[in-house]
């Protein structure tokens, strides 16, 4: 019987980590894929399809093939994903159920402390000035996964009459018709403005409107609430426009509670896999084995 090779396919930097011994979730995949007989290499990143025998894993994204998985950071180091497809809202963590009374208070509130200082270093909540939208791409199109165009949501929000900031992706790459769209809105609406950093803006945020970006798990981190214009993993305590309508998220948004630090503990530590957990291989393991693959 062949042995059975699997292929990680890294961009020229993290194929630099990985074999200078850097990257430690590599490792962790490279140790699990060995401890069942497998062949292991790193390669760079194809379009194209394994050949037989080959098992391949791609960041982030890659062809659909029986034999391709995804793996891509779960937002914090050292939280990851492997799964059979790159969008986020259709891992089984986005239909999973979150029940906080089965997790314990004082360790998710250590938890989330550590995570704060971790990732939002010098960050902490002061008194609510603004509504922020961090913008991603593509603002004038609604895609399948959203409610609404980026542009649309900005609009949205405007019309509740408070200040708003929205924050232009710094990967954006935004074209001129997206740009002047958004400076007719701004001038359309005095209470709206458009430019700054997200990150920086955070902490006086009344709340986060935003299609999915990654900015709403930092405004879990600050305990602030987020209203949600499209589908993604995280959803469970947001307000969801798709569930509610869009005028009755926006209202309901200042006052919103949610189990911040409970629900983040159970996205990453349970639901994630922890690359520096004793159980990372056996993780690395069964989402490796989901689909099929025979490791």
């Amino acid at each position: 019987m062949a042995v059975r090779l699997l292929r990680i396919h890294l961009d020229p930097e993290m194929t630099k980590r990985a074999t200078g011994g850097h990257f430690n979730f590599v490792d962790k995949i490279r140790n699990a894929a060995a401890s069942r007989g497998w062949g292991y290499e790193i390669a760079p990143e194809t379009d194209e399809p394994p050949e037989r025998f080959v098992y391949a894993l791609h960041h982030m994204s890659g062809p659909r093939h029986k034999r391709v998985k995804i793996f891509r950071r779960t937002y914090y180091y050292p939280f990851w994903h492997i799964e059979p497809e790159p969008q986020r809202w259709r891992w089984p963590v986005a239909s999973a159920s979150f029940s906080p009374n089965q997790i314990d208070t004082d360790e998710a509130r250590n938890f989330i402390h550590s995570l704060r200082k971790q990732n939002l270093p010098g960050i902490s909540p002061v008194a609510p000035s603004h509504v922020l939208i961090p913008l991603q791409r593509e603002l004038l199109q609604a895609r399948s996964f959203q409610t609404m165009s980026p542009l649309a949501m900005v609009e949205a929000v405007a019309k509740t009459g408070k200040r708003a900031i929205a924050t232009l992706h710094p990967n954006g790459d935004y074209s001129a018709d997206e740009m002047a769209a958004l400076e007719a809105l701004s001038a359309r609406y005095p209470n709206l403005t458009v430019g700054g950093n997200s990150r920086e803006l955070l902490a006086g945020a009344e709340y986060v409107a935003t299609q999915n970006s990654a900015v709403a798990m930092d405004a879990y981190l600050l305990a602030r609430p987020v209203v949600l214009f499209a589908q993604i993993d995280f959803h469970h305590i947001a307000l969801n426009v798709a569930d509610m309508g869009v005028e009755k998220a926006l209202d309901h948004a200042p006052e919103h509670k949610a189990h911040y630090a409970k629900y983040l503990f159970w996205l990453l530590r349970e639901q994630a896999i922890d690359a520096m957990a004793p159980t990372a291989e056996l993780r690395i393991l069964d989402a490796l084995k989901k689909g099929g693959w025979p490791i």
